[in-house]
């Protein structure tokens, strides 16, 4: 019962898009009928800029570290998981938003986090390396993702913990595919920051 709670709890954590929310409230658009019409901290700062971005990176990133706390407090470290694991799929699927949501990226670094504060570092380090040699974001993200999961065992022997960090690195990768065929193609566009005064 109490991993059924952390579940529920996850998933409704993570279905509130923080994106779709500052966006409308504040811009009063739809983010998912812009730029390239995903709901999250990088389409946000694509269209709207950085504070935008950032905006959404951190709400997102709260959510993700709330929920895997709250799991972890009902049902220790496989609750962690189980509330982390839910919560990213309420974040790529949200309840509340027609299950359009985002790729897992913020709440995937929460999830890094979470696991060892020296792991984050490192995805942080990876995502600034990335983004200086490829200019893309989907290639940042992708990087850090295969980082998560291959590097978590070198930080935790905690199984649950393990499968964490595997299901994170495989979700955003599988959320990002339109983005792997673009790169595939030589189609896909560098990043850039949009305007706050939208």
């Amino acid at each position: 019962m109490k991993l059924l709670l952390c579940a529920i709890a996850g998933y409704l954590l993570g279905s509130i898009s923080v994106s779709i929310l500052v966006t409308k409230y504040i811009f009063h658009a739809d983010l998912r009928q812009q730029g390239s019409g995903n709901a999250g901290a990088t389409n946000a700062a694509r269209v709207y800029g950085l504070g935008a971005g950032v905006l959404t990176f951190a709400g997102d990133f709260a959510k993700s570290i709330l929920a895997m706390l709250l799991g972890r407090g009902l049902g220790g470290v496989t609750g962690l998981a189980v509330g982390g694991a839910a919560c990213l799929l309420g974040h790529c699927f949200p309840v509340y938003f027609k299950f359009k949501g985002g790729k897992a990226v913020s709440a995937g670094a929460a999830v890094g986090l979470m696991i060892d504060w020296r792991l984050f570092v490192i995805l942080v380090a990876v995502f600034a390396l990335m983004a200086l040699l490829s200019k893309r974001a989907s290639v940042c993200s992708m990087a850090c993702a295969v980082v998560l999961a291959a590097g978590t065992p070198l930080f935790t022997k905690e199984p649950m913990l393990i499968a964490l960090a595997v299901f994170t690195g495989l979700l955003v990768l599988v959320m990002h595919r339109a983005n792997i065929r673009r790169l595939l193609r030589g189609e896909e566009p560098p990043f850039h920051l949009g305007s706050s005064k939208k």
